[in-house]
This record gives structure tokens, C-alpha cells and sequence, in this order.
């Protein structure tokens, strides 16, 4: 059930009724104090200044012609024309027990699934995975699970970068590897050490360069030998993700990764369609298309150039070539991009450019979705106390450690098969819970001692919550299938937290919505901190049986909200801690 889509179809449809126009918004939001009630509604202001009336008197207009006495007691306008709505405690007792016996919480399905390709981690396979990956990886990835939970269709699309200059100068060193019979999968076990090998050769020996680009060609032209080496290469460096993504917990296999290779046949197409439509401008012997949109102030337009001088391609027309496999071969409704946000300029003239070339259909919302960068606490993007790139598997195999010990210290008596079992889902779920909690747009200090932290919003703190919960219901010894019953909220702790529960499918909403899944950590947070005020203020375990039953019901409800809601972040919880 979400309360704000319901209300705001109640008041929007009352607020037609009352004279305004079709377009009309209720704007319901929760409200931020309890005298303004659970709910208020923020359109009425708006609709009647395009009426020209008072706002006061257009919100009684309003009240006229709505009903839901239902579900409110209570509705009363105050200010300069907000609708204060307060929730029956009988209406919000009834659609707990509707949780209670929901296995998804009361949250249906969408009437009208959409086919969502989402693109994310998207690694480079010339490297290991580093931190810098590690945003777009389980951003995307919450957000591809909440999409899934609503019932769409959604096509996980790993875009790795597989192609260019850069894989020329990998298979020199390959070749010249096998050349002094050396083994290729000894020396790629380390990633970083082999790129590393091999970009010393190119800088330094002219005869390994022209070789490099010479294989580069090979390559592209589907050069028989070269793609055998190139396969073995792309192969090795593909285990290295899937180790990567296993230990993070992340929903992408080997059949999501649609890399920028997949696109090589269409990208002469891409070009040949945009010059027979006439959008195609040779400058400085490239192939470029200048849009008006993007010129600046002087008149100066940054071009998108889909073919440079002497015939290469760019990262623009893979980009652009992927636009069309995603509209017409997946026929997507939505594309959502978790790229960084340094991108931006990237994407909004890939998009234009998209519309304008007709790659894709006018409805279809192609959308970037831009985050921060992961600093270091010298405010500079994070780095290794080295000075060097953080590789993500050593940062995750850090984090379970460090877990691990904090684990260790509370707990001695624990069989060292449970604490390291503790320690991995802690130190997994702490790196991405930092991560997941904070606004996607901003960048954030990442920190192992505030994301480890069992006070405030962390993974620890929120794991810590489930388990008591869980433990609560666990010390109740009452058969739960039997458990029945109404559930009160009559105290002001038990209506505060019926109030939160009711609220979940609200938070998910906003992460399918948005791509935002910090607004669904601090939900999560907040119903956390709301049980541990029912539970001080309101016994349960020594309470009356009616009582008893009822607040165990709040107690399960809770406990299975918290697990739903971290399972959809891509978070393991804990039992026990």
C-alpha cells in the first residue's frame, strides 16, 4: 500500500472536482511535525492561484468534494490552504495485519511492467576493478533490485570497456610473453602488474609501440590470431570482475556484459545514417555533428565527433550504436545510466543526438543518473596509503577483516566459522551501506571507522537492529503461524511505528523512481530507531497475552521490513551478531 499515491489521487481528483485543471498536483507529502498529521497536501496553493482564488477558500472547495473518511479521521486545512490529513488507527491497525500475512509486504506489482535496461559497473577490462567502480556497481545494482521487486523487466547491461588503443599495447606484451614461453595466465593473475609491464614497453620501446598499433588494426579487422589472444586476455580479466562482484554481493553475472566490442559491426552504420541525414560536419578531418543546444555563450558548440581523422572510432558512436541495440533489440521503455557525473556533457548530447537521429522513439526516457566521487579523508579522490589506485577486491578483503577483529572483540566466545562468517556480511554490507546511503549526486569521505560504527547510520547499526528484533520475536517461544489477531496503536509509540511501516513501498518507490537508494537507507534507519523507541516505552514480552500477540506482531513486522529493505540494497542480515 503507498499512502502518498492514494491520497494524492483522492485529493487531486476532489481538487478537479472543485474547479481546477486536470494538471492540477495534490503534492501530499509526509508531514514533518505530528500536529500537522501523518499527511499534507502542498497543491492547493498553486491550483488556486492559476483559479485566482484564495487558497483558503479553494482548499474548503476541495474538502467539499473529497472523501476519505475510510482511512482519515481527520482532515483539516490550515496556513494559507494546506490539507493537514490524520490516518485512522483502526485503517493503519487493518493494513498491518495486511503486512503481517504479505510475504512482499503489501506492495503489489505494477499494473504495466516496462522493459528497464540498466547500465552500470561497466569496469575496464585492461585494469582490475578499483574504487571507482565501486559506486556505479551497487548503486545500480539496488536500484536494478527494487525495479525487479516492482515487476519489471529489467536488462542488466555491463558495458566493459574491451576495445581501443589501449588492448594494442596488451597484446604486444601478450605476444611478446609467449614468445619467451612464458605463461599468459601466470602473468595475468595480477592485472595491475601486467598493464603496468606492458605500458613501461610502449613508453619506452618505439619497435613495441608501432607493434601495439599495428595489433590494434589486426584486431578491429577481425584478425583471426589476434582475437584468439584477445579472447584469452578478455577471459582472465572477466574472472577478475566475477570474483570482484561474488564477494561484493552483486546481482551481475557473465551474461550481463554487453561490452563495447558487441557494438564494432553497427558503428559504420552509426555514421553512414547520421550522413544521410545531412548531420554530419567534417572538421579538422573528422566526423563530427554540431548541435545548437550545447553552444556556449560565444556560440562556440562542443561537437560530438563519431569518426576520427583516418577512420577511428569513438567512445560517442559505441554510445551511440548502444542506444540502438537497447531501443530495438531490447525494445526498452527506459535506460538508465549509472555513469559518474563527469560524464554529464557525454550523455546529454548522446541523448539529443538519439532523439534527433530518430535511434530512438520519442516516449522511450533515456536517462543518466551521475554520482560523486569516493574521497580519501585529504578530501582528494581515495587512494591506497601507497599513493596508487584502490583495488576493489583488496578494499573489500580489508573490509571483512577489519570486521572480523570489531567482531572478535565483543564476542570470544563465538566459533571463530561464526565470526568470520559475521565479520564478511559486516564488512561487505558496511562498504556498501556508506556508499548506498549517501545522496548519489554528492561525493562522500569514505572512512572505516564511521562506516564500521554501530552508532548511527551504518551497516552495523542496522544489522545490529535486525537481529534484536529478530531475537525479541525469537525469546517470544510462541508458534508465529499461529500469531493473529488485531494490532493496536493506541500508544503514541506503537502509532509512530505503524505509521513508518506503512510507509515502505513510499521509500522504494522513490529509488525506482529516482535512482536514489539513500532515501531508502534512511528509511530504514529511521524505522530502526522508531522500533527502539516502541520497545523502551512499550514492553512485550512481559505484557498481557492480547498485548503480547499484537505488539509481536509490530515486532514482526519490523523485523521482516528491515530484511525485505536490506535484501533490496543487496545487503545479507545477520541473525545473530
Amino acid at each position: 500500500m503507498n499512502i502518498q499515491t492514494l491520497l494524492n489521487q483522492r485529493i487531486q481528483a476532489a481538487m478537479v472536482a472543485a474547479g481546477a485543471s486536470d494538471t492540477a498536483q495534490a503534492l501530499v507529502r509526509q508531514s514533518a511535525k505530528v500536529q500537522f498529521g501523518d499527511y499534507q497536501a502542498n497543491g492547493i496553493m498553486g491550483a488556486a492561484k492559476a483559479l485566482k482564488m484564495n487558497p483558503r477558500d479553494f482548499a474548503q472547495a476541495t474538502l467539499e468534494k473529497l472523501d476519505i473518511s475510510d482511512l482519515a479521521d481527520k482532515v483539516e486545512i490550515a496556513g494559507p490552504g494546506f490539507i493537514n490529513i490524520f490516518l485512522k488507527n483502526i485503517w493503519l491497525s487493518k493494513e498491518l495485519v495486511q503486512l503481517r500475512t504479505s510475504e512482499r509486504l503489501d506492495v503489489n506489482p505494477v499494473e504495466t511492467p516496462e522493459t528497464v535496461v540498466v547500465d552500470y559497473s561497466a569496469p575496464n577490462l585492461a585494469k582490475e576493478m578499483h574504487v571507482g567502480h565501486l559506486r556505479s556497481t551497487v548503486i545500480g545494482d539496488a536500484v536494478v533490485r527494487t525495479l525487479e521487486f516492482f515487476g519489471h523487466h529489467v536488462v542488466r547491461q555491463n558495458h566493459v570497456g574491451d576495445w581501443g588503443t589501449q588492448f594494442g599495447m596488451l597484446l604486444a606484451y601478450m605476444e611478446r610473453l609467449r614468445a619467451e614461453n612464458a605463461k599468459i595466465s601466470m602473468a595475468l593473475a595480477d592485472l595491475e602488474t601486467f598493464y603496468r609491464a606492458a605500458k613501461t614497453c610502449f613508453d619506452e620501446d618505439e619497435a613495441f609501440a608501432a607493434r601495439a598499433r599495428e595489433l590494434v588494426v589486426s584486431l578491429q579487422s577481425g584478425d583471426e590470431e589476434c582475437l584468439a589472444l584477445w579472447d584469452e586476455f578478455i577471459e582472465i580479466s572477466m574472472a577478475h570482475c566475477e570474483e570482484t562482484y561474488k564477494m561484493l554481493g552483486v546481482s551481475l553475472e557473465r551474461q550481463h556484459v554487453m561490452p563495447e566490442s558487441a557494438y564494432n559491426d553497427d558503428l559504420a552504420n552509426v555514421v553512414s545514417e547520421l550522413k544521410e541525414q545531412g548531420m554530419l560536419q567534417e572538421s579538422n578531418g573528422a566526423q563530427c555533428v554540431f548541435m545548437e543546444e550545447f553552444a556556449n555563450k560565444e556560440g562556440e558548440i562542443t561537437p560530438v565527433i563519431v569518426q576520427k581523422t583516418g577512420g577511428g572510432f569513438l567512445y560517442a558512436t559505441t554510445d551511440l550504436a548502444a542506444v540502438r541495440f537497447r531501443q530495438h533489440t531490447l525494445n526498452a521503455n527506459r535506460v538508465l545510466y549509472f555513469v559518474d557525473a563527469r560524464q554529464s556533457l557525454h550523455f546529454q548530447q548522446i541523448f539529443t543526438l538519439s532523439r534527433k537521429a530518430g535511434f530512438v522513439k520519442p516516449e522511450t526516457q533515456l536517462e543518466h543518473m551521475p554520482f560523486g566521487t569516493v574521497m580519501g579523508s585529504d578530501g582528494k579522490p581515495f587512494k591506497t596509503r601507497s599513493g596508487g589506485v584502490a583495488k576493489l577486491s583488496s578494499l573489500l578483503e580489508e573490509a571483512q577483516e577489519r570486521a572480523y577483529q570489531l567482531v572478535a572483540s565483543k564476542n570470544p566466545e563465538m566459533s571463530e566459522e561464526e565470526l568470520r562468517n559475521i565479520g564478511r556480511i559486516v564488512g561487505i554490507a558496511s562498504v556498501k551501506y556508506a556508499d548506498l546511503s549517501k545522496n548519489r549526486t554528492s561525493d562522500y569521505v569514505f572512512n572505516w571507522d564511521t562506516m564500521l560504527s554501530f552508532e548511527g547510520s551504518t551497516a552495523p547499526y542496522l544489522l545490529y537492529a535486525y537481529s534484536r528484533v529478530a531475537s525479541i520475536v525469537k525469546r517470544s517461544e510462541i508458534d508465529l503461524a499461529s500469531l493473529a489477531g488485531d494490532i493496536s496503536v493506541e500508544e503514541p509509540q506503537e502509532r509512530a511505528l505503524a505509521m513508518k511501516l506503512c510507509q515502505f513501498e513510499e521509500a522504494i518507490q522513490q529509488v525506482a523512481n529516482d535512482g536514489m537508494p539513500h532515501f531508502l537507507c534512511a528509511y530504514l534507519y529511521d524505522l530502526a530507531g522508531t522500533f527502539m523507541t516502541f520497545y523502551e516505552a512499550c514492553p512485550i514480552l512481559n505484557a498481557e497475552d492480547d498485548v503480547k500477540h499484537s505488539r509481536l506482531q509490530l515486532a514482526l513486522n519490523t523485523a521482516s521490513t528491515l530484511k525485505l529493505g536490506l535484501s533490496l540494497l543487496g545487503i545479507e542480515t545477520l541473525e545473530r551478531m
